[in-house]
């Protein structure tokens, strides 16, 4: 039996794990789950034959050493910040490594490390980062096969709610991290190319510069800026290209109301408020609006922000509860981001039936004999339950599916890496589409940045 050692079992792994065990036995697999919490581990696996469930503390040094140790490669699925102890002992025992996070400063410094002892070191395989890179890279490299010349690259992803459980005005409920929904943006200006020139949004306009995308049969999206869209250029071979932007996707009218949190700070994580664990949603929404001794806080909030009160957007504020004298903050010391999640968390979690949805929208503009061309490409994928939700499946999936090609060395080209290279994205992509993951490309007019550029 060949050993995969998982570590993490959380939202993202059950078709991680379900994968993994379907191939046990005619792969000679034996998979081992390790996570602080073994309940989660065990709730994954289901009493399966080949696999073991063991309570794995990352921060305990000889335990996860052992771990790893014991295993022919290791599949971290623990947030970003921890993995580089794991992939210290992956160089140490000679192991191969598998996560979906961004390579970090301190992973891309094991590199050599990593060469030098033949490793593969795969990163950024789950869905965004992971599936836009080889989708992405799939028609690029086709395209420059025939010749073309790449000029314009923009790619759009959102973890959205399914149309059937999409049942509140804001067309919007948490499907990953909260807290990476209330700060987004955050950190820096928004910096993509347009028609060759280098374009700026600032965060307190980040949500008020949008564009609209149309996929066919789910209607119209929305798509607001990533906050640094040029982290690929060069990774993609684009350094020559026109324009270069890579955003978020909501549907339509989440932005423009998202953008009254920012105008009136509520994201701002920098500071704790004060007695905020004795605050109403109502005082909170207060403490950020002139005193008056007579207009209500409806009233400031509607005039602070000039909103009428038949705009549907203030029916998205009243619709969460915002201004509820008997629903309490209850956290001590909180943030203004903290307690703006507390609060929509309420609206937007997911109840046991609904589903989530993924989707994905690339646009490749190019040069092909003198002539320009697009080629639009795009992707959705929908949730069946809580546990085998559309994230897990398009994050899972692809590190599982890389899991297994480098532990039969299909995958063999050592280093810390992402999947660019047809070696790796070729397969990947043919397999994903056997569990109905697939891109539907079109060609289209080539119309530049500008859609009114005829």
């Amino acid at each position: 039996m060949r050993h995969i050692l998982v570590i993490g079992s959380g939202k993202s792994t059950a078709y991680l794990i379900q994968y993994l065990l379907d191939k046990s036995t005619s792969e000679k697999l034996h998979i081992t789950v390790g996570d602080i919490n073994i309940d989660n581990a065990k709730a994954m696996i289901e009493n399966h034959k080949n696999v073991t469930a063991i309570t794995l503390d990352v921060f305990d040094q000889k335990s996860r050493q052992e771990a790893v140790k014991n295993a022919d490669i290791v599949v971290s699925m623990l947030p970003a910040r921890f993995h580089i102890e794991v992939a210290k002992d992956c160089i140490t025992f000679k192991k191969n490594m598998v996560t979906a996070s961004y390579v970090s400063n301190e992973m891309q410094a094991l590199d050599q490390d990593a060469k030098d002892s033949g490793l593969v070191f795969m990163n950024e395989i789950g869905v965004d980062p992971g599936l836009d890179h080889m989708s992405a890279m799939q028609v690029i490299d086709s395209i420059r096969d025939k010749g073309g010349k790449i000029i314009l690259f923009e790619s759009f992803t959102g973890g959205l709610v399914a149309p059937e459980s999409d049942t509140n005005l804001w067309n919007y409920k948490f499907t990953w991290n909260p807290r990476n929904v209330v700060t987004a943006g955050q950190g820096g200006a928004a910096k993509f190319l347009q028609e060759s020139t280098f374009k700026y949004i600032p965060y307190n306009r980040l949500f008020r510069r949008t564009e609209f995308l149309d996929v066919e049969n789910y209607g119209r999206f929305e798509a607001y800026a990533n906050r640094d869209s040029l982290k690929y250029q060069s990774v993609y071979g684009l350094n020559d290209i026109k324009t270069l932007y890579r955003g978020t996707m909501r549907r339509v009218g989440f932005s423009r109301a998202w953008q009254v949190f920012v105008a009136l700070g509520m994201t701002d994580d920098s500071y704790t408020i004060d007695d905020s664990k004795n605050m109403s949603y109502r005082d909170f929404v207060n403490a950020f609006l002139p005193y008056s001794p007579t207009d209500s806080v409806e009233l400031k909030f509607r005039h602070a922000l000039k909103i009428d009160q038949d705009d549907i957007i203030w029916d998205k504020f009243v619709e969460l509860d915002l201004f509820s004298k008997t629903k309490m903050v209850t956290l001590d010391k909180a943030t203004p981001a903290q307690i703006l999640q507390k609060i929509l968390l309420d609206s937007w979690t997911l109840k046991p039936t609904d589903k989530d949805m993924i989707v994905m929208y690339h646009k490749f503009g190019y040069e092909l004999n003198g002539e320009k061309h697009q080629i639009d490409s795009t992707m959705v994928t929908l949730g069946q339950d809580q546990t085998y939700t559309a994230m897990a499946k398009t994050v899972g999936l692809p590190v599982a599916i890389a899991t297994l090609a480098i532990l039969n060395k299909t995958i063999t080209t050592p280093g810390v890496q992402i999947p660019i290279t047809k070696e790796v994205y070729t397969p990947i992509l043919k397999e994903l589409e056997e569990y109905g993951i697939t891109f539907k490309e079109k060609h289209v007019p080539y119309l530049g940045y500008n859609p009114l550029n005829i």
